[in-house]
């Protein structure tokens, strides 16, 4: 399927808001997007839509996360969270296409890892590994498979062991 992937403008921000209601079933999701815009959390390069022709079909957002170090320092990430996909065009690579797409414009933008809290199945094929092997953890009670980080630059997470701290907005996704 031909995409033109981009961050996202103004005039996409309501079509954003009722596609991640649409395939979560709820505007958990929606009203994060909503409330991280205009936060020093939020990167407008990195929030990024996929469409095919003039229809909205896919949304993934990086934000800022902070990883409170163990040795008491705080380092930078970042949270992928949350991506969605029109329900029923699953399964064609348009996820795919987008975190890949997100993934090098971070890398681009200087950016040295990735955290997501995400399907064990589905983010390893693009580079994601159990967060532990860092020795990151998060104060969530989520199993170790699904809680993953990835290093943009070789080495970006060595020494950084520590706990990330997702922004206020996260707490109210349910």
């Amino acid at each position: 399927m031909k995409l033109t992937i981009r961050p996202e403008n103004p005039a996409d921000q309501k079509a954003i808001f009722e596609m991640n209601a649409l395939v979560f079933g709820q505007e958990g999701e929606s009203r994060l997007i909503d409330e991280l815009r205009g936060t020093e959390w939020f990167i407008p390069e990195l929030s990024i839509v996929a469409f095919a022709g003039e229809h909205l079909v896919g949304h993934i957002l990086l934000t800022r996360l902070p990883l409170l170090g163990d040795d008491g320092k705080t380092y930078e990430s970042l949270a992928l969270a949350p991506m969605a996909v029109t329900t029923a065009l699953h399964g064609l690579g348009i996820g795919g296409q987008m975190v890949r797409h997100a993934l090098q414009e971070a890398r681009a933008l200087g950016f040295g890892s990735v955290i997501v809290l995400g399907h064990a199945e589905y983010y390893p094929r693009f580079g994601f590994v159990p967060a532990s092997k860092f020795g990151i953890r998060t104060a969530y009670d989520v199993p170790d498979d699904v809680f993953m980080a990835q290093e943009l630059t070789p080495g970006a997470l060595a020494g950084k062991a520590g706990q990330v701290s997702y922004p206020g907005p996260f707490e109210a996704v349910s």
